[in-house]
């Protein structure tokens, strides 16, 4: 692939500030085997050169510059799944508190804790209606504005019933939440008593609004699916479903059956493969990730509950849920990466990333030479969103004195001037600037 080319400036947008300086990153390695130097400027991906043959800045005094060696640059993760409501409650006792000011605090943190795993946007369900009414999705909301810069949080707008008697109220306070600002319709047929009625309702306000469609389902039920699946294909804005873990209990043909459908119909599937979340009961299951792939049907992988009573060990670490793409589902890591990141992406309606001139700063640098490995041990991290360092995660591993370790010649680190290199090296010290 060759060196993508200086690009002329483009015109700044409420989403990138004018008058940004460039930021360089240099010596990053690149999934292709290649090391460049990365310049960004606006919030774009402004060159990308052989090492060392980019300025730091178009202008002299602009700009700052990061020394990435050592590091692999990728296009930056997405979560399409969490739970910015219920997030960080597994140590509480008694029952979640949906206070406003608890539940942005926690919205916050989680938002924060997953940008410096990588995740520079987020997608959060948000209940609405009953017990929280719409003081969670407040909370949510100026979260979504006090994160603003360093990071893209969406809400996702989701109530507990919405047909019969009882789903009068929940389908009022749904319209209540898109006006308020929720940017996506979703919540969990499967809790209501009457499945496809809840998706027909969701779907219909979906439509009046221009809104996306997020839904928590098992999709154990294939006539079901593909009832929801027919619905869904006129939708403009998109449908995701998802972790749709009773495809994995379907008979092999009906299983894809349904997968097919849903390629028809151009649903995004969001797998969970760091653990479920609460809004789906049944739990015994693994979504289908290779048939569905193989049916064209695009596979995200998402969080889903981050250390609350569902899955109180959860990480929402995007890495983490490529490597357990790849080591439980057999995906080849670049497959699994892209679960995490263009397809993470897409199924929240951004725009592609490469590393390449022209498309959006969003990058992650991880120490590692390879995929695999970076997938593998992936500790230090560089975070980049709208063309700044906005998160640093750095890891050093010390050794006791081993003969054995330096008669193999294995790397290791040590006391003395050499040793202490070492670990600001590793650290990631050595000439970075934010």
């Amino acid at each position: 692939m060759p060196d993508s080319q200086p690009q002329p400036p483009h015109s700044p947008s409420p989403s990138d500030p004018a008058g940004r300086g460039s930021l360089l990153l240099t010596g990053a390695r690149l999934t292709d085997g290649r090391t460049v130097d990365v310049r960004l400027h606006g919030g774009r991906i402004e060159a990308v050169g052989t090492a060392g043959s980019l300025p730091t800045a178009r202008t002299p005094g602009s700009g700052t510059r990061v020394d990435l060696t050592g590091y692999l640059l990728l296009p930056a993760p997405a979560e399409p799944h969490v739970h910015g409501d219920t997030t960080l409650t597994a140590d509480t006792p008694g029952p979640v508190s949906y206070d406003p000011l608890d539940v942005q605090r926690r919205a916050t943190e989680a938002a924060l804790l997953q940008l410096g795993h990588g995740a520079t946007a987020l997608r959060a369900h948000v209940r609405v209606g009953d017990v929280p009414g719409l003081g969670a999705l407040t909370a949510v909301l100026r979260a979504r504005r006090s994160l603003r810069g360093l990071t893209e949080l969406t809400a996702v707008a989701t109530p507990r019933l919405l047909t019969g008697v009882a789903g009068a109220d929940g389908l009022a306070i749904l319209r209540d939440a898109v006006q308020m600002g929720a940017d996506v319709v979703g919540g969990c047929p499967d809790l209501d008593p009457d499945p496809t009625g809840y998706a027909e309702a969701v779907l219909e306000v979906a439509a009046e609004h221009g809104c996306p469609v997020d839904l928590h389902t098992d999709a154990a039920a294939p006539a079901r699916l593909a009832r929801l699946a027919a619905m869904a294909g006129g939708l403009r804005h998109g449908v995701s479903l998802g972790p749709c873990e009773g495809l994995g209990r379907l008979p092999a043909d009906a299983a894809s059956r349904a997968a097919d459908q849903l390629a028809a119909a151009g649903v995004t599937v969001v797998c969970l493969p760091q653990g479920s979340c609460g809004a789906v009961d049944r739990r015994d299951g693994t979504t289908p990730v290779r048939l569905l792939r193989a049916a064209g049907v695009r596979v995200a992988a998402g969080s889903g509950a981050l250390r609350d009573v569902s899955n109180p060990v959860g990480r929402g670490d995007p890495l983490e849920g490529a490597y357990l793409l790849a080591s439980r589902h057999g995906l080849h890591p670049e497959d699994a990466y892209d679960a995490v990141s263009a397809a993470a992406r897409a199924a929240l309606g951004l725009p592609e990333v490469r590393v390449e001139a022209g498309f959006p700063a969003e990058l992650l640098a991880v120490r590692g030479e390879r995929l695999a490995g970076a997938l593998s041990l992936a500790y230090s991290r560089i975070v980049v969103h709208r063309g700044r360092v906005v998160a640093r995660t750095s890891a050093v591993r010390e050794y006791g004195d081993s003969t054995t370790a330096k008669g193999l010649g294995l790397p290791r680190q040590g006391r003395g001037v050499r040793g202490e290199r070492e670990g600001r090296e590793e650290r990631g010290e050595r000439g970075e600037a934010s």
